[in-house]
């Protein structure tokens, strides 16, 4: 097979390593930077050209990988959907992207599919502040930007003024946030499930580092293997389903009252968590495109 990587840079330890796997597995595997792309939208040879260096070159892949940055998800999800236009399987279709990039719409989905979460909630008002704080049991709590990634945008208020201040100040500068429940059992640890197809295939618990509430590796979060329980499994599988998406990290946290999801990244990293499973994931992710590009381009497995 032609596989092609849509990333920004090809060093990534996560591009390379998906890069190796296909090879090794004997397919031809390029990188393209999706912000080198352009496309030719017509009906009959509808085709994404790739500006390098000399002339463009139309590019034909029998499959393409997303790992589409939440920085230019506007447009790396249109050279993705060109690509789907043009009848090219991808492993996670660019409105499965979309839709898990948003925030809110992404929490709203999960709910209306009896996924557990953390209690969140979102209003446009200023009068609203007391209510927000209220509906989610009050401080600590979270406040998240809808566009964070990574841990940024994401801001713990540990007192109720502290929330207030929070609050109004993320409303002058006019970003659009959610207000989540803080749980405090999971003590700083989250779960990160990684799911390829309707499998979980690894899995890592994540420690914040101390004096951090966030538990991601790169603000010095640990990481360690960790066994799933069932329930776990099952949600984090459901999860991705909900979104459409066929390889995610799906992260959660274990509480008082079961397993919840905080978020389904469509583009989950592999470093961290090959390194504290020591599992080949880039492997499976390639032989999983294997066996479903058989299936053609369109899936559509999401809704909303």
């Amino acid at each position: 097979m032609k596989i092609g990587v849509l990333s920004r840079n090809a060093k990534l330890y996560s591009t390379r390593r998906l890069v190796e796997a296909a090879r090794q597995r004997g397919h031809e595997a390029r990188v393209i930077d999706v912000l080198k792309c352009y496309m030719n939208i017509t009906a009959n040879n509808p085709t994404v050209f790739f500006k390098g260096i000399g002339d463009p070159e139309a590019l034909e892949f029998d499959a393409v990988i997303p790992r589409i940055g939440a920085s230019v998800t506007l447009y790396g999800a249109a050279v993705l959907r060109q690509f789907e236009v043009g009848g090219t399987y991808s492993v996670n279709e660019s409105i499965a992207i979309t839709r898990s990039r948003d925030k809110l719409r992404a929490h709203q989905l999960l709910a209306r599919r009896g996924i557990g979460q953390p209690v969140t909630s979102y209003a446009h008002s200023a009068d609203a502040t007391a209510d927000l704080i209220n509906s989610v049991g009050g401080a600590p709590l979270l406040v998240k930007v809808l566009k964070s990634t990574q841990g940024n945008g994401v801001v713990l208020a540990e007192t109720r003024k502290a929330a207030e201040s929070l609050i109004n100040a993320f409303r002058g500068l006019e970003a659009d946030f959610l207000v989540q429940e803080f749980v405090k059992e999971a003590s700083g640890s989250d779960i990160r499930c990684f799911v390829v197809g309707d499998k979980v295939v690894a899995a890592m618990q994540r420690t914040a580092a101390p004096g951090e509430y966030r538990s991601n590796l790169h603000r010095g979060g640990v990481a360690e293997v960790i066994k799933l329980r069932p329930d776990e499994r099952k949600l984090a599988t459901k999860a991705a389903q909900v979104m459409g998406l066929d390889v995610a990290g799906v992260d959660i946290i274990r509480s008082n009252h079961g397993p919840l999801v905080l978020e389904v990244n469509s583009s989950p990293g592999l470093e961290g968590i090959e390194k504290a499973t020591g599992k080949d994931i880039a492997g499976a992710i390639i032989e999983y495109i294997e066996k479903d590009s058989l299936k053609g381009p369109n899936k559509m497995r999401g809704k909303g």
